[in-house]
């Protein structure tokens, strides 16, 4: 754009806002109105999060539940006591060790 249309067209939008009169209360209007999207804006991510983890949730008791009573559903291998225990000591053994022998 040219300056001189610029400037003509700065002044024609100077024009139309000064004859623009707010009528009172708008200011106090809008902003509560933005008040309330907000809220519901928070509340639908309040809503949706509780949402996720209630699924997270129900998915896994389902997954649990579903596994028999025998299969391990997190961990497959010994259980972490077991590993940490020197020879000898370990739950089992400890239980048909002599008790005489120190």
């Amino acid at each position: 754009m040219s300056a001189p249309t610029e400037e003509r067209l700065r002044e024609a939008l100077g024009a139309l806002a000064d004859s623009v009169e707010p009528r009172p209360g708008a200011y106090v209007r809008a902003q509560a109105a933005w008040r309330r999207r907000e809220r519901r804006r928070r509340l639908l991510v309040v809503a949706v999060a509780v949402l996720v983890i209630a699924l997270a949730d129900v998915a896994g008791l389902w997954a649990l539940n579903r596994a028999g009573s025998g299969s391990p559903v997190i961990f497959d291998g010994p259980a972490p006591a077991e590993l940490a225990a020197p020879p000898g000591e370990r739950s089992g053994d400890a239980a048909r060790a002599d008790p005489s022998q120190p």
